[in-house]
C-alpha cells in the first residue's frame, strides 16, 4: 500500500539522467489504443515455485516472472477483469536502435487526469489519477520479472464500464471463438514464476551480528512494533500531510497485512534533493546494530559541509527485498533521479540492490568506516599505534595504484596478516573505498565520512539503542528543527560576515567573496598549503596541454611527495593526480600552484562549484512541477497556489527589504482575492 502523489511507474531507471551511453531509450506510450496484439483463446495460469493458487489469477506481487512479455500482460489484464477494472500500457521502452523491448508499465485505465486542453471536452471524465499497476522489466535470463506493484485503486470498480474496455473486449472475442470449438484454438499457457531473492555474498553485511545468508523473500517478516506504535506512526504521518502538503510517506505491507517496511520525507528534504542527492550516504547504523528503533536514512551534506536529512524509514530486516523497497520509494521523491554517488557500509545485500535500482550510480564505500573496522578487528592483537600508523600511510600517501598494492602488501608481510581471509575481502573490494582507486568519483566531501558519526547522521547523540519509537518523533521534530534553524543562521552569517584572510594570495580573496564560511575555511587550508610546495618542473608536453611536477614538503619538514599536475592552457582546465577536486569539490594547493605559476589570477569559474556558493538562490520547494493542472481539480488548485506562495516566501528571506516587499505583496494580492469573493456574493 503506497501513500504517495507520485505515479513512481512514471519513475523509470532506463532514464538518461545526464548519460550519454545509456543502452536504452524511453518511448511513451499514453491513450487506450495500445494494447497487445494477438488473440486471448484459451488461458492457463501455470504457477511455479510456490505462488498460492486460491484465485485463477492471484494480485501481482514483485518478484513474479513470466516467459513472455504477452503472457504478463495477458495475466494482469486477466487479473483486471477479475478485479473489475481495465488496464492500459501506460509506457514503454526499447532498446536503443532496435524494436526488442525491455520493459513497460501497466497501469489502471483511470490512471492520470484530463490535461488543461481536454478540461471542456464533452467525454466524459473517466480518469482518478489512480495509482494501481505493474512495472515490467525484461532480465538477463530472457523472463520478464515484475519490478513494481501498487494495488491500491482510489475509485470504486466498475466491471460494466471495464467489459467495455479494448483490453476486455479482445479477451471476450477470444472466449467466443473458444465456445465455438474452433480447430484452430491454440491453448496458451502463462508460466508464473515467484523468484527467490538470495544474499549474494559470502561475507554479508560487514558487522558480525548481521552475517545471515538470507535465502528468500520472507512475507511473515514484519516491523516489530509495539502496542501503539502503528497509531503513533500513522498520527505522525496524518499530521504532518495536514501541516505540510508536500510530506510523503509510504508503507509496505507483508502479505497478513502487517506493517514490513516505512519511508517518508518532509518538504525540506525533498526539496534539498535538489541541491545535494547527487552524492548521498545510505546510514543503516540502527538497523545493522540491532537498535529498538530500525532507522535507516539517506544524507547529504549541505553548502557548509552539514550533514543534511534526504529521506528515512524503517526496515523489518536487512533482506534485498526491503532495500529495493526503499530505495524505489526514495528514487519516486526524487523525480526519477538517481544519485551518482551513493556510499554504504560493506554488505553484499546492500550491493545487489543498488545494482537493481540505481544500476549507473557509483557505489562506494565510507573510508573511515572500513578503517575503523579494520583497526577495531586487528588493532588489539598487533603493535595498535605503529599498525594504524603504517595503515594510515598505505591508505592515505598512496598516489598511484601500484604505490597503493606494493605498501599494502608490504604491511600484510610485515605484521604476518597473510592468511586473515577477512581482510583479503576488504583487499578485493578496494576500488571502493581506497582514494587512489576512487578519486575519478565525485565525492561532494563525503569521501572521509563515517557511517553513524555526525557527518552522516542526523541524529548521531540523540538516540540509543533502547530509544522507543514515540521518543523518537519528538527527537526527529526536534532535531530537523535545529537542523533548519542553523542552516538558516549559517546562510545569514555567510552572506554578511567579514572573513579574515590569511594569505597576500588572490584566489583567497576571489572566494572569500563566494563561498560559504565552512567550505571557505577548508579551502584556505589548500591556499596556506601552497607555501609547502617548493618545486614546479614542466616535464611533458602535448599541443595546448602541459604536464608539471609539483613538489611537497609535508608539515614535519621530512617527507617530500612529487604531484603530477595537468594543465590546458587553452581551456584553463587543470588537474592534480591527488583528486583533491573530485574527492571534496574544491581545487588542491598543487593546482592552485600551477595556476599561479601560468599567471591565471583567479580560479576558473568551471571549479566554483555552485552548491558552495553563498549567493546561490536555493529554494525548498520541491519541484515545481508543470503549469498544466486540471482545472476542475481543487486538490491541484492548492497544490499549484502552494508552491508558487512558497517561492516568495524563499525569495522573502534574502533580507528585510525583501522581507517588506513580499510582505506587501501577499497583503495586496488577498485583498484582491476578496474582492472577487465579494462580487460572486453580490451576483
Amino acid at each position: 500500500m503506497d501513500e504517495s502523489s507520485q505515479d513512481s511507474g512514471q519513475l523509470l531507471d532506463n532514464q538518461s539522467n545526464g548519460h550519454e551511453n545509456d543502452s536504452e531509450q524511453m518511448i511513451e506510450i499514453e491513450g487506450d489504443d495500445h494494447e497487445i496484439e494477438g488473440d486471448f483463446d484459451a488461458v492457463i495460469v501455470d504457477t511455479e515455485n510456490g505462488i498460492s493458487q486460491g484465485k485463477d489469477y492471484p494480485p501481482p506481487v514483485v518478484g513474479m516472472e513470466f516467459e513472455s512479455y504477452d503472457d504478463a500482460y495477458n495475466y494482469y489484464n486477466c487479473h483486471a477483469k477479475e478485479v473489475g477494472f481495465a488496464i492500459r500500457v501506460k509506457s514503454s521502452w526499447t532498446k536503443r536502435n532496435s524494436k526488442e523491448k525491455r520493459g513497460a508499465v501497466l497501469c489502471c485505465n483511470c490512471e492520470g487526469f484530463k490535461t488543461m486542453k481536454e478540461a471542456n471536452s464533452r467525454r466524459r471524465e473517466t480518469r482518478t489519477g489512480c495509482l494501481a499497476m505493474i512495472r515490467l522489466r525484461l532480465v538477463e535470463s530472457g523472463r520478464w520479472r515484475v519490478d513494481e506493484v501498487k494495488l491500491e485503486h482510489n475509485h470504486l470498480f466498475d466491471p460494466e464500464r471495464a467489459q467495455n474496455s479494448k483490453s476486455h473486449k479482445k479477451m471476450d472475442a477470444g472466449a467466443k471463438r473458444k465456445l465455438e470449438h474452433s480447430p484452430d484454438i491454440e491453448v496458451r499457457t502463462i508460466k508464473l514464476y515467484r523468484t527467490l531473492i538470495v544474499d549474494s555474498g559470502s561475507y554479508g553485511c560487514s558487522n558480525s551480528n548481521e552475517r545471515e545468508n538470507i535465502s528468500s523473500v520472507d512475507q511473515s517478516k514484519h516491523l516489530k512494533l509495539k502496542s501503539g506504535d502503528a497509531q503513533v506512526l500513522y498520527n505522525y504521518f496524518c499530521r504532518a500531510q495536514l501541516t505540510n502538503p508536500h510530506f510523503f510517506y509510504s508503507i509496505d505491507l507483508n502479505d497478513e497485512g502487517k506493517w514490513r517496511n516505512v519511508f517518508w520525507i518532509d518538504s525540506w528534504s525533498r526539496a534539498a534533493c535538489r541541491y545535494f542527492g547527487d552524492v548521498v550516504a545510505f546510514d543503516s547504523t540502527c538497523l545493522s546494530k540491532k537498535y529498538k528503533i530500525p532507522l535507516v536514512a539517506f544524507v547529504g551534506q549541505n553548502h557548509h559541509s552539514q550533514s543534511v536529512l534526504l529521506g528515512c524509514g524503517l526496515l523489518a530486516d536487512q533482506s534485498m527485498e526491503s532495500y529495493i523497497w526503499f530505495f524505489r520509494s526514495w528514487l519516486t521523491c526524487m523525480s526519477g533521479r538517481p544519485p551518482h554517488t551513493i556510499i554504504t557500509e560493506q554488505c553484499r545485500t546492500l550491493r545487489a540492490a543498488i545494482l537493481e535500482v540505481f544500476p549507473r550510480a557509483h557505489h562506494r564505500l565510507s573510508l573511515s568506516d572500513v578503517l575503523h573496522s579494520i583497526t577495531e578487528r586487528l588493532g588489539e592483537s598487533q603493535e595498535s599505534e605503529t599498525f594504524q600508523m603504517i595503515l594510515n600511510k598505505v591508505v592515505y600517501h598512496s598516489i598511484k595504484v601500484e604505490d597503493f598494492e606494493l605498501a599494502w602488501e608490504d604491511m600484510i608481510q610485515k605484521f604476518g596478516l597473510k592468511d586473515d581471509e577477512w581482510l583479503q575481502t576488504l583487499y578485493e573490494d578496494r576500488e571502493r573505498w581506497v582514494p587512489v582507486y576512487v578519486k575519478d568519483t565525485f565525492w561532494a566531501g563525503m569521501s572521509s565520512a563515517r557511517l553513524g558519526d555526525p557527518m552522516c547522521s542526523i541524529f548521531y547523540g540523540y538516540m540509543h539503542s533502547e530509544t522507543s519509537l514515540n521518543e523518537f518523533f519528538e527527537i526527529y521534530r526536534l532535531v530537523l528543527q535545529k537542523k533548519h534553524q542553523k542552516e538558516i543562521l549559517d546562510d545569514f552569517e555567510s552572506r554578511d560576515s567579514c572573513l579574515v584572510l590569511k594569505t597576500r594570495c588572490n584566489y583567497e580573496l576571489q572566494l572569500s567573496k563566494v563561498y560559504t564560511k565552512e567550505v571557505f575555511k577548508a579551502f584556505q587550508e589548500e591556499v596556506e598549503m601552497m607555501a609547502n610546495c617548493f618545486s614546479i618542473a614542466q616535464v611533458h608536453i602535448d599541443g595546448s596541454t602541459i604536464a608539471y611536477i609539483v613538489k611537497e614538503r609535508e608539515a614535519e619538514g621530512s617527507f617530500i611527495r612529487s604531484f603530477e599536475v595537468m594543465y590546458d592552457k587553452a581551456g584553463q582546465k587543470v588537474c592534480c593526480i591527488c583528486g583533491c577536486f573530485n574527492l571534496k569539490g574544491y581545487l588542491c594547493c598543487h593546482a592552485l600552484c600551477v595556476l599561479s605559476y601560468n599567471g591565471v589570477e583567479e580560479v576558473p569559474l568551471q571549479y566554483i562549484l555552485s552548491r558552495w556558493r553563498k549567493d546561490f538562490k536555493r529554494l525548498y520547494i520541491p519541484g515545481l512541477g508543470s503549469n498544466n493542472i486540471d482545472i476542475t481539480n481543487p486538490v491541484q488548485w492548492f497544490d499549484h497556489l502552494y508552491r508558487q506562495a512558497l517561492q516568495v516566501v524563499e525569495e522573502g528571506m534574502i533580507s528585510q527589504d525583501h522581507y517588506m516587499v513580499a510582505w506587501q505583496a501577499f497583503k495586496e494580492s488577498l485583498n484582491k482575492v476578496r474582492l472577487v469573493g465579494a462580487s460572486m456574493d453580490e451576483k
